[in-house]
């Protein structure tokens, strides 16, 4: 309770920092803290006109009373003891571990180092954590939101501020999107080992937990949350403050007729059975009533040979007997009805949540494509400017950016080397503000991750701006560090003339970068051809816009290359693009050029046939343009369709463009490699994805398309009364031809699971180089629609009947619980 509010006259400094537009959190110091939160303020009478306030005390929390504690403590552990059950943990020795908790050391700086209490709250999926801050509302984070956990020093902050004799008591946890890292230290090894190993445990628990047991989960610890009073009953304000927290906005009418409907006792609350009752209605889908029912032809249940005619009519699968048996005994939760080999309707729908029901094809999540192929007849997952977090001028860098984009598949990572203090290179933004990290240090973080997701090669691009001296460095960096792993001769015996394949380069990694001579020099001091010992300063394709004037003011000037980092280009050496003719003419197949974004979009416009010509046996990288000082990105398709293969993109930045290129490198295995369709390997293709004429190319399908419904969408705006109005967009993506978007009308206050039925038809006369992108927003008649979730897939890898589309977020990372059914059909035309 506020004793006392003071006049505006007294608050005079704070009335300077507040303005009528923003809402701003101050304090004045009486007896206890008072929060206005509002426009402005409002005291004594004094009121800014048209502006509300609001008000609200932070208060001690009354002490309860040692039976009040215990009761407390009783339900606490009883809550905790049914989400354990949920997730199939009971006993687990390392999930107890992360209840109980305990004091770790908070690393910041190597001053900053401060002891806080961690531990696993009692919905079995939320850290909270200590924190000492008065006004320190969110100290919590949640399992799913984890990317990573990495025991030792192998952190950015651990390294520069701990020193290497506590590396084993020392770990980081790494969060997914653009959340800073939380470097930790623990009293022991011992207990940094048993962090790590328990935090890793409940993280692969909560990832292979099937869709019902993620269901349960989330909707016991909601109606947890809503039950205010813990007394494990839901009165009627309670359930409507539950339907809130799962998305579902319902007028005060239908709520009491739901209420009233499960509350069989007639006592004005739902407890025990009720609540059952009440969440089987909640999750109950018509949908699949009504397919289940149409194929349930076995005394109400699905048989095996029922489920084979499903198999075979609806999802146009190649199925036998075998394989209806099988997904039986994988997906019936019913013991009894397994044994009569039945599936039940709950069995059903868990089938069309396992990758079999899945709508991408469940055989291209693995390596399917001939990987034996010259490296470049590939299309090659590539990031730009990789050491960045954030923008292009002042924003971080960092060697965590490197492991970020390797982890998601990036088989192409650039290095801006300067001249560095001390002798040692550095990596940053040139002319810019953006932080320096060290070169070593980015060698041994893509050493660390270059393989984890993908043992297909890493080529490291090098912008090389060092001196001689430190060219060397970093030439002996690279050698002693990625030892055997760096390609320095070519494969073979004799001079190749063509690309190894991504199979024979399995685990290696290659450097792009500039070279003194030809690449047949090593094989004889008489071959040797080509450079003058010095290069211009110019970088392939004038490496940035904004630098274009300082090349002109430095033009002529020489910058000096070190033999041993030059010898360490083999397969990637960087030329000056003079035109296609004179690169047939004149360059080898290991000199490629790379091509600012503009320049790449005309040729793939205006020369697109040639562009491909040239692919079929040079590599081609596509960079941003430099006024892309925001870290923004361009559409990488047009490139793709001109059979460019490093199409660079600035990973750190969420939008469309990353969106489709997640779509592309999704399938093969997630190898970042993607085999080009067989008309885009051949010189002598007519190809050309602009004016379509008659080829192998031209595969004219029809796609049919029916949204039925949503289900568990997450909120976009966290505020109690925000509900999601739900539409979806269907977008394809490839040839100019094949190039279009549809979307569904928006269902009002609907997150949970809103129903469609809408239908689409589009025509796709490419199919090897279309994407679909199905994306779920939240609709607003004034801005922008904000964004919801999305799944991209190649064309090729659909499924067809009917199909769980799983949906992503922004980073790119999976909404757990949330999807798409859908039902496809692809036809010829």
């Amino acid at each position: 309770m506020i004793s006392e509010l003071l006049p505006l006259s007294s608050t005079r400094p704070l009335r300077k920092i507040l303005s009528k537009r923003q809402a701003r959190i101050v304090f004045s110091l009486t007896r206890h803290f008072c929060f206005v939160t509002t426009d402005t303020i409002c005291n004594n009478g004094y009121y800014l006109k048209g502006i509300e306030v609001t008000m609200q005390c932070i208060q001690r929390q009354p002490k309860r009373t040692r039976s009040e504690e215990l009761l407390h403590n009783e339900k606490s552990k009883k809550v905790t003891r049914l989400n354990v059950k949920l997730l199939g943990m009971e006993g687990d020795t390392d999930l107890q571990f992360l209840l109980v908790g305990g004091d770790l050391l908070k690393v910041r700086s190597s001053s900053w180092k401060k002891t806080r209490f961690y531990k696993l709250q009692e919905d079995c999926q939320t850290m909270w954590h200590e924190s000492k801050k008065t006004f320190k509302f969110n100290q919590t984070f949640s399992i799913k939101d984890i990317s990573a956990v990495r025991a030792g020093r192998q952190s950015e902050g651990l390294r520069k501020n701990t020193e290497e004799p506590v590396e084993g008591r020392c770990f980081s946890i790494i969060f997914k999107g653009r959340r800073k890292n939380l470097d930790l230290m623990a009293s022991s090894e011992e207990e940094a080992k048993q962090w790590v190993t328990s935090l890793e445990k409940i993280m692969s628990n909560m990832e292979n937990l099937n869709s019902q047991q993620k269901t349960e989960h989330w909707i016991f610890n909601c109606l947890r949350k809503a039950d205010k009073n813990s007394d494990n009953k839901l009165s009627l304000e309670e359930l409507k403050d539950f339907l809130h927290q799962i998305n579902i906005e319902v007028d005060d009418q239908y709520a009491e007729k739901l209420f009233q409907e499960c509350d069989q006792s007639k006592c004005g609350h739902l407890a025990g059975d009720e609540i059952e009752h009440f969440y089987s209605l909640l999750t109950h889908r018509q949908e699949i009533d009504t397919i289940y029912g149409e194929y349930a032809k076995t005394t109400g249940f699905m048989s095996a040979e029922n489920l084979l005619e499903f198999l075979i009519k609806e999802q146009r699968e190649e199925a036998t007997l075998a394989d209806a048996h099988r997904l039986i005994n994988k997906y019936e939760l019913d013991d009894k009805a397994k044994e009569k080999q039945l599936m039940t309707q709950d069995g059903f729908l868990m089938y069309l949540h396992m990758p079999e029901g899945l709508v991408l094809n469940p055989t291209h999540k693995a390596v399917h494509q001939d990987m034996s192929q010259p490296m470049n007849h590939y299309f090659i997952s590539s990031s730009h400017n990789t050491y960045l977090m954030e923008d292009q001028l002042k924003g971080p860098s960092s060697t965590e950016a490197y492991a970020r984009a390797l982890i998601k598949g990036c088989r192409c990572v650039e290095l801006d080397c300067w001249d560095g203090s001390d002798g040692e290179p550095v990596i940053y933004h040139g002319y810019t503000l953006t932080s320096k990290i060290l070169f070593k240090d980015t060698i041994k973080a893509i050493k660390e991750y270059a393989f984890k997701t993908s043992d297909y090669p890493v080529i490291l691009s090098l912008e090389n701006h060092c001196s001689v001296e430190q060219q060397r460095v970093m030439a002996q960096h690279m050698s002693s560090i990625l030892g055997s792993a760096l390609l320095t001769s070519p494969l073979g015996d004799q001079m190749p003339t063509d690309f190894p394949s991504p199979e024979e380069l399995k685990g290696r990694f290659l450097v792009k970068g500039k070279r003194l001579t030809k690449l047949e020099a090593c094989f004889g001091p008489e071959e040797t051809a080509g450079d003058d010992g010095s290069l211009t300063e110019e970088e392939e394709d004038d490496k940035e816009e904004e630098e274009e004037e300082k090349k002109k003011a430095t033009e002529g000037k020489k910058l000096k290359l070190a033999k041993e980092l030059s010898d360490m280009v083999i397969y990637c050496k960087s030329v000056h693009f003079n035109g296609f003719q004179d690169a047939k003419d004149n360059l080898g197949f290991y000199e490629m050029s790379s091509f600012k974004e503009r320049k790449a979009m005309a040729l793939a416009e205006e020369s697109a046939n040639s562009y491909i010509r040239h692919n079929v046996d040079k590599l081609s990288r596509i960079y941003p343009s430099g006024t892309r000082t925001d870290s923004s990105n361009y559409n990488p398709v047009p490139l793709w369709n001109a059979g460019c293969q490093i199409v660079s993109l600035n990973f750190q930045t969420s939008c469309n463009d990353m969106d489709v290129n997640q779509g592309r490198f999704l399938t093969n295995g997630k190898t970042g490699y993607i085999l080009k369709p067989a008309y885009m390997r051949d010189l002598g293709s007519e190809f050309d994805p602009i004016t379509l004429t008659a080829g192998p190319w031209l595969q004219h399908k029809t796609l049919h398309l029916m949204i039925i419904s949503a289900q568990q969408l997450p909120k976009v705006n966290q505020k109690k009364t925000s509900i999601v109005d739900a539409l979806v967009k269907v977008e394809i993506h490839g040839v100019p031809a094949d190039t279009a978007d549809k979307e569904t009308p928006y269902i009002g206050n609907n997150g949970f699971n809103p129903m469609w039925n809408e239908n689409f038809k589009f025509d796709v006369y490419v199919p090897e180089l279309a994407l679909v992108r199905f994306v779920v927003e939240d609709h607003d008649s004034v801005t922008d629609n904000d964004f919801v979730g999305q799944f991209t897939v190649p064309f090729t890898s659909l499924q067809m009947g009917y199909r769980q589309v799983p949906l992503l977020n922004k980073e790119g990372d999976p909404l757990p619980s949330a999807g798409l059914f859908v039902h496809i059909m692809i036809m010829d035309a």
